[in-house]
């Protein structure tokens, strides 16, 4: 089974990358785990679509995403809501809107999020839910992951040394590749 995890930040230190990195080691056996970047995904601009076509950033996403047997977006909370730049990633890869369906279509989608703040990122978590709607996608709501103080979750390394968000990711993980496993008929 594939999963790809897509960081939805940009920073260096992010803690979200550092979830990302966290998931690629705890992920379940029999899972191959994909970690991916937004970097290098440009503004989308129509402009630049027509005249220039889907950016080699996006197709590598598009092509990860659809290869997939499921899909977590590790997600930042920006002013109480889901961040302009993986939502612009994700609106890149929806293009051009015939690909959707091969891209998205029925894909088990899993949400998960670490914010220095004390509520995590539920606030930007719901706000994803219409937009994967709207892609067609198979949210998965066995299991929320919301990283709070995130701060002292991470060493400087940005390796997880809290044994409590360990220990739920790790179950994440698992109960997220059991849904998607059992979607493909496994």
């Amino acid at each position: 089974m594939k999963i790809l995890g897509i960081s939805g930040s940009l920073r260096k230190g992010s803690f979200n990358t550092a979830l990302l990195r966290a998931a690629a080691e705890l992920a379940p056996e029999g899972v191959e785990f994909t970690a991916a970047t937004i970097h290098g995904v440009p503004l989308y601009d129509a402009d630049v679509e027509a005249d220039e076509g889907i950016p080699a950033k996006v197709r590598e996403l598009k092509d990860l995403t659809a290869a997939a047997d499921g899909l977590i977006l590790f997600t930042p909370e920006y002013n109480n809501s889901l961040p302009g730049v993986f939502k612009n990633a994700i609106d890149w890869m929806s293009r051009p809107s015939d690909d959707i369906a091969r891209v998205f279509g029925g894909k088990p989608v899993a949400i998960l999020g670490a914010s220095p703040g004390n509520f995590g990122t539920i606030l930007s978590q719901n706000a994803w839910l219409p937009v994967l709607r709207t892609l067609g996608t198979n949210p998965w709501f066995g299991g929320r992951l919301m990283v709070s103080r995130a701060g002292g979750v991470f060493d400087a390394d940005g390796r997880i040394v809290d044994e409590k968000v360990k220990h739920n990711l790790t179950a994440f993980l698992q109960g997220f590749a059991a849904f998607a496993d059992g979607t493909r008929g496994g």
